[in-house]
């Protein structure tokens, strides 16, 4: 009964180690720098996203550096205010002019940079959103967004990795936004195409994603199985002192 029982809590244990591991693997994969939008379409305008968490144990995350490649230009582009950051647009020349709402663009924003302000930032355990709002987006499904986050002591983690269908994930992949949500509708007169570097507020960020409902779960069945492991040691001790005498 003895080998029996013990066999129980070997396997038991060996569950509960898979669990703890599979938490600490959400953990890091929530960690990255990604982008989202809830109506960004092809071809259309709308907001995203930029989530932010600070990876680092002794640093904050003083500025993120967001790159636009040329295949993905915007006419119009704003940034969402954040308190304590400054957001900076740097402009390039596209190759080729492109026509948007009858008006001939030679110019779009190709870096976007949030820098916090001195003293400031994002604390070690926390994290923070930046919004850009704009369009007209390109007509493919999603557009490829490489980020530079950088920390109070000087180190970069550039998150430019392309991620590649049938391969494991990249150690910093880089942000992918899919243009898959609304009408795209929305922002689409002609006057913001004359504002495409003014910033400007755009609404509240997203909130945070659905990443710890999953981490909750597997936290419970952890506890449930450390609640069942106790009782299993507690049946197998009272029946030693029941059998002993």
């Amino acid at each position: 009964m003895s080998r029996s029982m013990h066999r129980t809590a070997v396997v038991l244990l060996a569950v509960l180690t898979a669990l703890a591991a599979s938490v600490g693997l959400a953990g890091g994969a929530a960690a990255h720098v990604t982008v989202s939008s809830a109506d960004a379409a092809p071809g259309g305008y709308g907001k995203m996203t930029f989530r932010v968490p600070n990876e680092s144990d002794t640093a904050r995350t003083v500025a993120l550096r967001v790159s636009i490649p040329e295949e993905a230009a915007l006419a119009s582009l704003r940034a969402q205010p954040v308190p304590g950051w400054t957001a900076t647009m740097t402009t390039a020349q596209l190759s080729e002019p492109a026509a948007v709402h009858g008006q001939e663009i030679d110019t779009y924003v190709s870096v976007v940079e949030w820098r916090a302000d001195e003293g400031t930032g994002i604390e070690p355990g926390q994290f923070q959103e930046f919004s850009l709002s704009g369009g007209p987006f390109p007509d493919v499904e999603q557009v490829v967004l490489p980020a530079v986050q950088t920390y109070s002591d000087g180190s970069e983690a550039a998150w430019i990795e392309p991620t590649v269908e049938g391969q494991g994930e990249p150690e910093y992949p880089a942000p992918v936004l899919a243009l898959s949500g609304g009408t795209g509708e929305q922002d689409a007169a002609p006057a913001e195409v004359q504002e495409a570097a003014a910033p400007a507020a755009d609404g509240e960020a997203a909130g945070d994603g659905g990443s710890g409902t999953a981490t909750a779960a597997l936290v419970l069945a952890v506890l449930g199985l450390l609640a069942g492991l106790g009782g299993l040691y507690l049946g197998w001790s009272a029946r030693r002192r029941t059998v002993a005498p």
